[in-house]
């Protein structure tokens, strides 16, 4: 399957209400989402990601035959970490176990290291999210330890593993 990263358009904010709308994809994201997740909701998103920094918001639709089938993005830290990012990134349902994610991963994290002074973005997924972990080992991520009882969501305390990925 090749995906295809690309900024984001308004006329995307149909498929990512529809791919947002699912619990399955909920539960693997960080809270502040609503759910039903609607067009409204994904246009102030879409508008709020183009309007953003260019050098702090590095955030674009993943895409199948120019279709916005997910979302990823990469956050620059501040301060100390000014050169380091946080990784983020969802794929509808449909196209979950197709390599697609794993695409949009390596191909957002070569536009950072080649167009930014950004030399680390790390991800912090769930640690029963078995999906994004193997995405993210498979997009040459390492694997860099357990963070015990780092989140709560949907009432339980959580673990996240932590994978970065270093500009060589």
């Amino acid at each position: 399957m090749d995906c295809v990263i690309r900024r984001w358009r308004l006329e995307d904010s149909r498929s990512l209400a529809k791919n947002l709308s699912n619990r399955k994809i909920l539960d693997y994201l960080r809270d502040g989402l609503p759910y039903p997740y609607t067009e409204a909701d994904a246009e102030a998103y879409i508008s709020a990601m183009l309007a953003a920094d260019a050098d702090k918001a590095f955030a674009f639709a993943v895409t199948l035959d120019d279709e916005a089938v997910g979302s990823i993005g990469a956050f620059r830290c501040e301060n100390i970490h000014s050169r380091t990012a946080e990784l983020g990134y969802y794929l509808g349902e449909e196209y979950w176990g197709r390599g697609c994610m794993t695409s949009a991963v390596r191909q957002l994290c070569a536009y950072i290291f080649e167009n930014t002074d950004i030399i680390r973005i790390f991800a912090e997924p769930f640690s029963y999210n078995v999906g994004s972990c193997r995405v993210l080992e498979k997009a040459g991520f390492r694997y860099e330890g357990t963070l015990h009882s780092n989140a709560v969501k949907n009432g339980k305390v959580l673990d996240m593993k932590m994978y970065a990925l270093v500009k060589e």
